[in-house]
């Protein structure tokens, strides 16, 4: 069993603290993915698993055993980083089989698992080439395949798709996730971009700072955020926030910054009268009303064909993203009147920024 937990860890250089105290816990052949942005200490805290990085306090556990001071060669983890790291004077059979070499596998079975392993990820015609012949996508295919043959309890990817194209980084999500689906190891995967995170995640960390923030589903993420910074960074595009105040006498109202006033719901909310709230809405749950009670100056417009989406400013500077299924006759410098269904909303204390939602 190959299932991580984390305790209390920490990591500090001199006074600066990167890792505060983390605890996590992840079960045998999930797909974890750590997320944040840059600095928060995600590709830290994947090298401190790997052993690559000393931890200065708290204990990893894999598979039941402290590994605090094994060595990273020794934790039976397999690491494919965003450089590739190729040896640039082998063939992609010599790289494939190089780990093995190293540990005295029998040739025959290493001929074996190489074959096996490039049918699996559609490298077989290019193990007679070099990586300066591979394209981006053929490079992060033979990495992937130079961990997989090594058959590790612990796959860790470090960004692994940061340096191809749109179109490919589509693609290569998918063949990874394949690949989990196929070997049933646990994977830990390090990435900026959320969406990555939300389509292939069985459990995604979201860090800020060295912290965690929250660890769940990507839909429970989705759609019951602990606080505005998870709120903010899960979803894409991201959630709109309003400032202001509920109604000193009607929990049910909410005056805006704007001198606006919108309803809220009661139910499964904890917020009171007269507090400052942050009210939450996802840009596709903003409609278009005329009887809507916001009014935002419409600065930009997408059409994308199937789908369109509104940039526009409130009075007092805030911004908002309205998202459209299909196209619109919205142009830019009209004034557009929206509304949104209670059941959508989400509720932050302005001060704490924690969300107001009921624990169910």
């Amino acid at each position: 069993m190959a299932s991580i937990e984390l305790k209390r860890l920490c990591k500090s250089y001199g006074a600066a603290d990167v890792i505060k105290g983390i605890d996590l816990s992840i079960a045998h052949g999930e797909f974890c993915v750590f997320v944040g942005p840059s600095g928060c200490g995600k590709s830290t805290l994947l090298r401190m698993i790997s052993g690559l990085e000393s931890i200065s306090s708290g204990d990893i556990e894999i598979g039941g055993e402290v590994v605090n001071t094994i060595p990273a060669a020794d934790r039976g983890l397999a690491m494919v980083f965003q450089s590739y790291a190729l040896y640039p004077h082998m063939t992609v059979r010599q790289n494939l089989s190089f780990g093995l070499e190293n540990i005295q596998t029998p040739r025959a079975e290493i001929d074996s698992k190489i074959n096996e392993v490039a049918t699996m990820l559609q490298i077989d015609q290019l193990l007679d080439r070099r990586p300066k012949d591979l394209s981006g996508g053929q490079r992060q295919r033979v990495a992937i395949g130079r961990a997989v043959v090594r058959e590790p309890r612990v796959f860790l990817f470090d960004e692994p798709l940061s340096n191809l194209d749109a179109e490919l980084r589509v693609d290569m999500r998918g063949e990874i996730s394949a690949l989990h689906k196929r070997l049933e190891n646990t994977m830990i995967y390090v990435t900026h971009d959320q969406v990555e995170a939300m389509t292939m995640a069985d459990k995604i960390a979201v860090l800020r700072l060295g912290e965690l923030e929250q660890f769940g589903r990507p839909l429970d993420l989705f759609n019951h955020p602990r606080n505005l910074f998870v709120a903010g960074f899960i979803g894409s595009p991201k959630m709109n926030f309003m400032t202001g105040a509920v109604h000193p006498a009607d929990r049910s109202l909410l005056t805006l910054d704007t001198g606006e006033e919108v309803s809220l719901p009661v139910d499964g909310f904890t917020h009171r009268e007269g507090q400052k709230v942050t009210l939450g809405v996802r840009p596709n749950d903003l409609l278009p009303s005329e009887m809507g009670s916001i009014h935002t100056d419409v600065r930009s417009v997408e059409q994308l064909g199937s789908d369109s989406y509104l940039y526009g400013q409130l009075a007092d500077g805030t911004r908002l993203t309205v998202h459209n299924p299909g196209q619109t006759r919205v142009v830019a410098g009209e004034r557009v009147a929206l509304s949104f269904a209670p059941d959508a909303v989400h509720l932050f204390d302005t001060e704490t920024g924690l969300t107001l939602r009921e624990t169910p």
